[in-house]
């Protein structure tokens, strides 16, 4: 009878859940809402509107992203636009005609007539490009931008479409191009390539291509910033950030040599001045001015306490406008000195879900994608929390009632005590540490037994193989050890008792390809970084993710679509099954599959897109919704995913 009634519930979810939640029983699934809001603001730029208006323009994150102007003198927003699917917007460039061009994060293009209420979308820039970078204006009405993953540059006018400047990639083995300036005089473009740094120049008109980073600088990642400043005599200069390393060139123009190495320097955005004997630029929080034909060592210190600037304008007063990162508008006036700031009223967008965990404190806990921040959801009472403080969460796990948290950039770790309250300027969480050379921890396992924690990593950009990092809570010290695989990274962890059994990806940081062709399966010494045995359990798999302790004593894990099970005592796959089609493998895979045990003897996971459930007995695999990601139980065998920003839940 059992068996009859799972069967007739399979086929009546078959029949509902093929297409997603609108046919799905909405007794089983609930929408939670947004979890997390930032205001976090990225690309901007000052323009004039065709009536010789000052604005900023600048773009919040979330889904969608929206376009925002202010007017300079009130303060007031003037413009909240939507920006179609884009989450987010790195820059922005007003061309000769004064239009204003968008590229948005999903290689979408907008447009703008400053002033007006409303966006066109372009569409994509060029075939294949999923992510675009920095932009900048040419002549006569036309734009150039960066784009991702092919390492191009692309070109737009209104009465040409676009084109493929470079006729290709840039540099052949990279996947950045990150940013990009125009000169003028020369009528020369000059482009700033990652992981591995390379500065390009090249003739919009021909496609010709020049490298002029001198050998020396070739071991930093990117060439993260372009800016191109007059100077007196004709000797302009165009300003370069490198990183890691925070490192900023001044390369003359004129004579094309490479004039000064500044440490520290943002470099979001500088401006200088029209007569060439001044840039204004942001350094550790303060607004500082100097002479670029004499050493930045000179440098002024205008102002303090001011912050990052995402974009710097001289204006027809002669004052020296800015906005930071943190949407602070500051206006300088050389005159007399004085500085002023104030804060404009960015509105919160959510944000999407990066990671969840159900935590010791019996709630669903979430990290915020790209602009970070952590929330929490109370299951019983249905109450949210939003808790600022962390960088974008990748990983979260917990022993007894601390909770872990792996965050990126550069391979950070804290810890929370959930007994008492959130307040990172008090230390909790707690920074534990950083892994050099290591940027996210997706992968974590908790072993009480031993108490310790173990954190899978992915390494820096450009940078293949990774790294398992183990945590002591006794001595409360982090130590790293190389990943058991050569060359590749972790995807998934599992405690099998004697030894820790660790899947591997292909994938290493953004911007390398894959030297290795399939994932491994090592068990692994956590007392001793000792590898104990490797294999291969789905021949071909990109990464092994989802591991979990299985109803008949196996290790359960996926593997590109594919299903297996490992014996941990034998040590060897007992069998493996073919459950979907997976995508053909692209860019990287750092985590896939996520599965739970259900107290229901029901396995669930979610994968490429899909909430689906496996009957343990018959391995029989029934598609739930194909709108899902991420995946966590509840101790009422409750399920919570995400869906873009929102969370959901489902009950078996």
């Amino acid at each position: 009878m059992k068996s009859l009634l799972k069967l007739a519930v399979g086929i009546s979810c078959l029949i509902n859940c093929s297409s997603g939640f609108s046919q799905v029983d909405t007794a089983q699934f609930k929408n939670h809402g947004p979890q997390l809001f930032a205001s976090m603001i990225q690309g901007s730029v000052f323009v004039e509107d065709k009536n010789g208006s000052e604005l900023i323009y600048t773009v919040v994150r979330g889904e969608p992203a929206h376009l925002l102007a202010y007017d300079l003198d009130t303060k007031s927003l003037q413009v909240d636009l939507p920006l179609g699917e884009a989450d987010g917007v790195w820059d922005m460039a007003q061309s000769s005609d004064g239009t204003l061009y968008i590229p948005g994060a999903d290689g979408t293009i907008f447009s703008h007539v400053p002033g007006t209420q409303e966006v066109k979308d372009l569409g994509i820039a060029l075939e294949g490009e999923t992510y675009l970078w920095n932009m900048t204006a040419g002549k006569d009405g036309e734009v150039f931008g960066a784009t991702y993953p092919g390492c191009r540059v692309f070109r737009y006018h209104p009465d040409d479409g676009f084109s493929d400047v470079g006729k290709g990639p840039l540099v052949a083995s990279e996947n950045y191009v990150r940013s990009i300036a125009y000169y003028p005089k020369a009528d020369m473009l000059y482009a700033g390539v990652g992981s591995r740094a390379h500065l390009i120049e090249i003739n919009p008109r021909t496609g010709e291509k020049r490298e002029l980073l001198p050998e020396k600088y070739k071991n930093y990642e990117f060439v993260y910033g372009l800016e191109v400043v007059p100077g007196i005599d004709g000797n302009d200069r165009l300003f370069i950030l490198l990183t890691n390393g925070s490192v900023t060139l001044v390369y003359n123009l004129k004579t094309g040599e490479f004039e000064q190495e500044i440490e520290k320097m943002d470099m979001r955005s500088i401006v200088g001045l029209p007569g060439g004997d001044g840039v204004f630029y942001t350094s550790g929080s303060s607004l500082k001015r100097f002479d670029p034909a004499y050493p930045e060592s000179s440098s002024e210190v205008l102002g303090e306490e001011v912050g990052t600037a995402n974009a710097f304008k001289v204006g027809k007063d002669g004052s020296v406008y800015l906005l930071t990162s943190g949407a602070n508008l500051v206006k300088y006036d050389p005159a007399s000195g004085q500085l002023e700031k104030n804060k404009l009223k960015v509105p919160g967008q959510p944000i999407p879900i990066q990671s969840l965990l159900y935590g010791p404190d019996g709630k669903i806990w979430s990290g915020g994608y790209l602009a970070g921040g952590n929330a929490t959801f109370d299951p019983l009472t249905g109450a949210h929390a939003f808790l600022p403080g962390l960088d974008q969460t990748e990983g979260m796990s917990f022993q007894g009632d601390r909770i872990f948290f792996g965050v990126y950039p550069k391979g950070k770790f804290y810890v929370y005590d959930t007994k008492n309250p959130w307040d990172p300027k008090q230390g909790n969480p707690e920074k534990l540490g950083q892994i050099p050379d290591q940027s996210r921890a997706f992968a974590h396992v908790s072993l009480p037994a031993k108490n310790k924690m173990v954190f899978g990593m992915i390494p820096e950009y450009g940078k293949l193989g990774g790294a398992l990092v183990t945590f002591d809570l006794i001595s409360n010290q982090l130590h790293s050890h190389s990943s058991p695989v050569e060359s590749q990274a972790i995807a998934g962890l599992c405690d099998a008792g004697e030894y820790l059994l660790v899947g591997t990806t292909i994938s290493g940081g953004l911007g390398v390809k894959p030297t290795t062709e399939e994932a491994v399966l090592a068990g692994w010494d956590a007392e001793t970084g000792e590898t104990l045995f490797q294999l291969v359990p789905v021949p071909g798999a990109s990464a092994l993710t989802g591991l979990i302790k299985g109803p008949d004593g196996n290790i359960w894990g996926m593997g590109d679509g594919t299903l297996f099970r490992f014996d941990p005592i034998q040590k060897k796959v007992v069998d493996t099954h073919r459950l979907y089609d997976f995508p053909e493998f692209k860019s990287h895979i750092w985590r896939s599959a996520f599965l739970v045990l259900h107290p229901d003897g029901n396995i669930y996971g979610t994968d490429n897109k899909k909430l689906f459930r496996i009957d343990p007995l018959t391995l029989s695999f029934t598609e739930l919704s194909n709108e899902a990601g991420l995946l966590v139980m509840d101790e009422a065998g409750t399920l919570f995913f995400r869906r873009g920003t929102d969370l959901w839940s489902f009950k078996p």
